[in-house]
């Protein structure tokens, strides 16, 4: 049984090896940085970096975009369906009743997204 995992086990062992002899080669021989507080600032395009680093969105921005990847999501789930859709009908019936029944669920979600003003970027 060990012998199935014995390159996978040495392997691993050499990766480990290597990354441990260039991490330790390059303390040892690599040249020593000096601290330097201009050095060390944050660069911001020729600006000092005073405030909050990144501005405030409102809610409806993240709120788009989660609903944007959930519905892309269905698109993912149902392209490869729709593309063998002729041998999978042939072979069940029920095949179109599953992804009938997926759709409804996604367009009732869309409607209850859209009831609850999800979408609405005025209110």
């Amino acid at each position: 049984m060990l012998n199935d995992y014995l390159p996978v086990i040495l392997q691993a062992l050499a990766a480990i090896g290597f990354a441990g002899a260039a991490l330790g080669l390059s303390v040892l021989l690599g040249k020593r940085g000096s601290y330097n507080e201009t050095k060390e600032t944050p660069y911001e395009c020729g600006m000092l970096p005073i405030g909050e680093g990144a501005p405030r969105f409102s809610v409806k921005f993240y709120l788009v975009a989660m609903l944007f990847v959930i519905f892309d999501i269905e698109v993912v789930f149902m392209y490869p369906w729709a593309v063998s859709f002729a041998d999978l009908v042939r072979e069940n019936v029920m095949v179109l009743w599953s992804m009938a029944s997926f759709a409804g669920i996604l367009t009732i979600a869309y409607v209850y997204a859209l009831k609850k003003g999800a979408l609405n970027w005025k209110g």
